[in-house]
């Protein structure tokens, strides 16, 4: 569990170690292929570079890497921003205003095959503990079932349930109860 909480993290690390390693002015060579007339080109350093066979590899070394750091912004920034889904009281049904959600976090998921998620199902304070908790876990596994319909393995979900043990937000009214009855999407 401790892995996955860090692999976000580890992910954008190592993606800011690629950008600083390909930051500042590229060593390569350009031929003109007009005139066979080859245009040195500043390196990192500043200085000029005349060699040319074997600056065309570090050139597409240094594509490649700029591609997949591209990639990997697109893709973080294709995460849905809303984790949390909302239910009506003792429902576990999907409600129609978190469709829309849950099918960015679909769509998320397959386009990256290595993620996956932990669905933390949560309840209010109304009721004993053991229904909340498995009122929790019901909501949980709706919220997963939802996501396999739309095609994402059931490997890669897993389901907590904590009931009302974690509320979003204190307190004993209504407007207090719906923020608290879950379903919390952690990468």
């Amino acid at each position: 569990m401790e892995l996955k909480k860090y692999s976000k993290t580890l992910f954008f690390g190592a993606t800011l170690a690629v950008l600083a390693g390909c930051g500042g002015n590229a060593a390569t060579m350009d031929q003109d292929s007009s005139n066979g007339d080859v245009q040195p080109v500043l390196t990192n350093d500043g200085a000029s570079s005349s060699g040319a066979a074997g600056d065309s590899a570090v050139s597409s070394e240094q594509l490649a890497a700029e591609r997949a750091a591209q990639e990997a912004r697109d893709a973080a920034a294709a995460m849905p921003e809303v984790n949390t889904i909302y239910f009506d009281f003792d429902q576990s049904d999907i409600r129609s205003d978190s469709r829309e959600i849950l099918d960015m976090h679909a769509e998320y998921l397959m386009a990256n095959p290595s993620v996956s998620i932990v669905l933390e199902g949560h309840a209010d304070e109304r009721g004993t503990r053991e229904y909340n908790q498995a009122l929790g876990e019901r909501r949980g596994n709706s919220v997963k079932s939802y996501l396999q319909l739309k095609g994402i393995s059931a490997s890669r979900i897993e389901v907590m349930s904590y009931g009302e043990e974690r509320p979003a937000v204190m307190g004993h009214s209504k407007a207090v109860w719906a923020k608290n009855r879950r379903v919390e999407v952690k990468y």
